[in-house]
């Protein structure tokens, strides 16, 4: 017999997702545009969303990710001179200035530090060529597939360019990595230079003119114009926003924002009560099963009263099973579509029945003949 349940997956990729068609009635000023669901992998909102462009310093998210990924926040490092002779905004790095790679992340992340990810990118790799090599490798694990990088600061140079697209993704993994996170929200705050402390603030000003916002990234040179990605929360639904070569950019996410949070919903996943499971050749004859608690799924609001359950499972299993062996799957589906799902898991360890020896099946088959033959 088969039922309907559910499982919680974020998706990441999203390439060939159909819009909805109420988008038409949001206006950006932005060149390109990308309102991107992440827990779904679904797009909200597209304009010349694979145009491939240069995304200045929004760059930096990738900096960040790699160096929050590579380096311990806590330990103490020294910039190198070589970091230091950049162009563009800066933290004030000297070559030789000691600090922890949390408050480098911070002055890369909060002041748009161009020394900062020069320094980063050299603490991880032995040259900038080298850094940037890896920073293509992580962008194609999170399937950018048109991003080339050749700077960490953004900078341009050679094909440095990237499609919003793309860099919503990127905005989506920054978001699951717990310190880059918790930089890209941060409005101000204190890092020590050489012992010195000093109060750097967010150039993101999406933090204070919308309260949902909860980063990530702002980007400027000449040539791309105004960047900016960005993400916010409401009510159990994140979005994230990317724009490039924007005029009104703030409110560009803030009319994207509010357009997405219209159209979603997060709902909660309960678990149903499952079936057993038959077990041949076992102590006992049955096992139940068990799945991995779900918490929620976000959903176009139209979708909600759609969601149905179901769960598959074999029609018995040979012992011994194991708790924890996986023997199904549970999942959520909006109109045949997979929204969410689970493995089903055995709960509790069941041992194989000891086999009768021979003789003894062929002793208690003629005791059952003789007793019936005298009676």
């Amino acid at each position: 017999m088969r039922r309907v349940f559910a499982f919680c997956s974020a998706l990441l990729l999203f390439a060939a997702v159909p819009i909805s068609a109420k988008a038409e009635a949001v206006s950006v000023s932005s060149f390109a545009a990308v309102l991107y669901e992440p827990q779904s992998g679904r797009v909200l909102f597209a304009k010349n969303a694979d145009e491939k462009r240069p995304m200045a310093s929004t760059t930096k998210l990738m900096t960040a990710l790699i160096a929050a990924e590579q380096l311990s926040a806590d330990s103490v490092v020294t910039v190198p001179e070589e970091a230091v002779r950049v162009e563009g905004s800066a933290v004030g790095l000297r070559g030789g200035d000691t600090l922890t790679v949390r408050d480098l992340l911070a002055g890369l992340l909060l002041s748009s530090g161009n020394d900062a990810a020069n320094a980063l990118a050299l603490l991880c790799d032995n040259s900038l060529e080298a850094f940037a090599v890896r920073m293509n490798q992580q962008a194609a694990r999170l399937g950018m597939s048109r991003t080339v990088f050749v700077t960490p600061s953004g900078l341009d140079k050679g094909d440095h360019a990237s499609t919003v697209r793309d860099m919503a993704l990127l905005g989506a993994a920054a978001l699951k990595q717990p310190l880059v996170a918790t930089l890209c929200q941060t409005k101000q705050t204190a890092i020590a230079i050489n012992g010195t402390p000093i109060t750097i603030t967010n150039h993101n000003r999406l933090l204070w003119l919308y309260e949902d916002a909860v980063g990530l990234k702002t980007g400027f040179t000449k040539k791309s114009g105004k960047c900016l990605v960005s993400a916010a929360e409401r009510d159990g639904v994140t979005l994230v926003c990317a724009t490039f070569n924007g005029g009104d950019y703030w409110n560009d996410h803030i009319s994207l924002y509010e357009y997405g949070f219209a159209q979603t919903v997060s709902v909660p996943l309960k678990t149903p009560a499952l079936p057993t499971v038959t077990v041949c050749g076992g102590v006992t004859s049955s096992v139940a099963v068990e799945s991995d608690t779900l918490s929620e799924v976000v959903l176009f609001k139209d979708e909600a009263a759609l969601l149905k359950t179901e769960w598959q499972l074999p029609p018995f299993v040979w012992a011994p099973v194991t708790a924890g062996e996986s023997v199904g799957t549970l999942q959520y589906t909006v109109n045949d579509r997979v929204v969410a799902e689970a493995p089903l898991k055995i709960k509790e360890t069941v041992a194989a029945r000891e086999a009768t020896p021979f003789y003894k099946k062929w002793q208690k088959q003629w005791g059952v003949l003789w007793h019936a033959v005298i009676k």
